[in-house]
């Protein structure tokens, strides 16, 4: 299982998140893998170790997918989630009082951000 954080703005505009996994329902020579997602671009990024980001919104809808460190995500009501290397971010919070995060290891955030469009279909499964 692949673990996903999803994050999105509620009807009051503060964002909230759910935690889940990416839907793995198909197979082959022993592996289990998700359906083809359509995306528009992918790029690279890394801060280094004790980074932090005020609050924000996503610049759009993304994929942000942990490749190294362990952050603290907060958002504007206090509630927080840690998403560490291997865990993916869905991030649709777009809009709204958005949220911030914080490296929380001695690691760099090695990231790699997937660009998918507002109606494109994603695997997630709430936990």
């Amino acid at each position: 299982m692949i673990r996903c954080v999803r994050i999105w703005a509620g009807a009051d505009g503060n964002s909230v998140f759910e935690e889940g996994t990416i839907d793995l329902p198909k197979g082959e020579r022993g592996d289990v893998l998700s359906g083809d997602i359509p995306a528009g671009r992918i790029s690279f990024r890394e801060t280094r170790s004790g980074g932090a980001f005020a609050p924000h919104d996503a610049p759009t809808r993304q994929f942000v997918i942990t490749l190294a460190g362990t952050l603290e995500f907060k958002t504007a009501t206090g509630a927080t989630f840690i998403i560490r290397p291997g865990d993916i971010l869905l991030a649709e919070d777009t809009q709204g009082s958005g949220h911030s995060w914080r490296l929380t290891d001695d690691q760099p955030w090695r990231r790699a951000y997937v660009i998918i469009g507002p109606d494109t279909a994603v695997p997630f499964q709430k936990a």
